[in-house]
């Protein structure tokens, strides 16, 4: 059995509320889960494109709270 990792996607809405997606890799495979709404999805290919995009389009959270202002 592989092991399993988890990381995850955040990203805050216009209100300064947080919306995270976790993704789980086992193997090739990984699972992604959204802790606000419990969408869930299986990819093998760009887990972390595909959060994001849920985020943006589901709770419109665009803003990424580990980008730097210059």
């Amino acid at each position: 059995m592989p092991s399993m990792t988890t990381s995850k996607v955040a990203r805050w809405d216009q209100h300064g509320r947080e919306h995270v997606v976790q993704v789980k890799k086992a193997g090739v495979q990984r699972q992604l889960t959204c802790g606000t709404c419990d969408w869930r999805k299986n990819a093998q290919f760009l887990p972390w494109l595909k959060a994001e995009e849920h985020l943006a389009e589901a709770h419109q959270a665009t803003v990424d709270p580990t980008a730097q202002d210059s």
